[in-house]
């Protein structure tokens, strides 16, 4: 089934309307301080590494708010943004395909590392020069992971081949993987900063022009952004901008 040409003129006007409904619903809860549900989805490593101390916040602030929290793939956040199965969406705007019908606010650029044990880095340290194949594992989450698929992309443009991959979830355990001497990883720095300020894994250069990924706290335009939307975009992006009302 598809929208005829006067039903997609039509739209804006049911969209204008739905929107006016979810504001009558809601019309308590504005009057009675910040509860309800809030749905939100996360980026595994984000909601490790840097979503503790913003949940923290928001629940001292709005205690009486039951959040619902999973954690999604980056491809799964904008899908179920746009579909309306979530109300906030916290994760990478790399992965493209957003359209205009999100909005979006900053919450940082981060660099991405490509990591190693030293036993390791200090026996594959050219990950620069083109056409060769080295005989180490790649350990990463799935294939819809926003780092992978970056440094493959890196790895096919340079013709290099490593042995394998090792597919996991936990950040935490490919950390740990990589620690033991069993291969490489490719991963946000914040993920891997207290372990290369302890020596437990290192470095390895490589020549990507562009080696940094942007987090997101976004939320759809056309859906009216209650006031615990706003809190919780206010905390997220810490610039004092609330959803437009």
């Amino acid at each position: 089934m598809v929208l005829t040409k006067a039903g997609k003129a039509l739209m804006p006007y049911v969209d204008d309307v739905l929107q006016a409904v979810l504001r009558l619903e809601n019309f308590d809860n504005e009057l009675s301080s910040w509860t309800g549900e809030l749905r939100v989805g996360v980026g595994e490593t984000l909601l490790s590494y840097k979503l503790p101390d913003i949940l923290k916040e928001f629940h001292y602030r709005a205690p009486k708010v039951k959040l619902l929290l999973r954690s999604m793939n980056c491809y799964e956040i904008r899908d179920e943004l746009l579909q309306g199965k979530l109300d906030i969406g916290v994760f990478y705007n790399d992965i493209g395909g957003l359209g205009s019908s999100l909005e979006m606010k900053s919450m940082g650029e981060y660099p991405l590392v490509l990591v190693a044990s030293p036993s390791i880095a200090a026996q594959y340290k050219d990950f620069v020069s083109p056409h060769r194949e080295l005989s180490i594992p790649f350990i990463i989450n799935e294939p819809n992971c926003i780092f992978r698929q970056l440094f493959e992309r890196y790895l096919r443009e340079r013709s290099i081949i490593l042995d394998h991959t090792i597919e996991l979830w936990s950040i935490e355990t490919i950390k740990r993987m990589v620690a033991s001497d069993v291969g490489v990883s490719f991963l946000p720095r914040f993920t891997v900063e207290e372990e290369l300020q302890k020596g437990v894994l290192t470095e390895i250069p490589i020549d990507m022009k562009h080696v940094s990924i942007t987090a997101v706290c976004s939320y759809h335009k056309h859906r009216w952004c209650s006031p615990v939307m706003s809190l919780f975009t206010h905390i997220c992006t810490k610039n004092g901008i609330s959803c437009p009302r």
